[in-house]
């Protein structure tokens, strides 16, 4: 079942994101797809307010990966577009992090398209379309889940 809905600003974008890291159980992974712009960054900055961190959430386009460790629970946000294989994923320690036997929080991968074989099938893929300047169609679709 794919969940499908418009936001017409970053706050609205957010407000979506914040309002499902609130009522999903945990652990959890969540696969962000979507164009250059179209709102991955804000919809995790969405999905930590969810998680009440106070910490600025920021893009990890070079550094691949930024933790927060102040929210009710943990988030690991990845940026996986200049991730150049899954083996350097694998070389790089990425897989604890998608292991929902041991996961403690939320993982969170922007750019997820570039992750096959690393996600696990149990999780919750997003894709953010962008539609105009402000407006969004966010579909939200759980994989592996029934």
């Amino acid at each position: 079942m794919k969940l499908k809905v418009k936001t017409s600003s970053p706050q609205e974008t957010m407000s979506v994101a914040e309002k499902l890291a609130r009522s999903l159980g945990y652990p959890a992974v969540i696969s962000l797809i979507g164009d250059l712009g179209a709102g991955k960054t804000t919809f995790t900055k969405g999905f930590a307010r969810g998680l009440d961190i106070k910490e600025n959430i920021t893009s990890p386009t070079f550094t691949i990966m930024n933790e927060y460790l102040s929210g009710r629970k943990p988030l690991y946000h990845f940026d996986m577009y200049r991730l150049g294989s899954l083996d350097e994923a694998l070389e790089l320690g990425f897989g604890e992090y998608f292991d929902l036997t041991t996961l403690k929080g939320a993982s969170i991968v922007e750019w997820a398209e570039n992750t096959k074989g690393l996600l696990p099938e149990r999780h919750f893929e997003i894709t953010i379309t962008k539609l105009n300047e402000n407006e969004r169609e966010i579909s939200v679709e759980p994989k592996g889940l029934v």
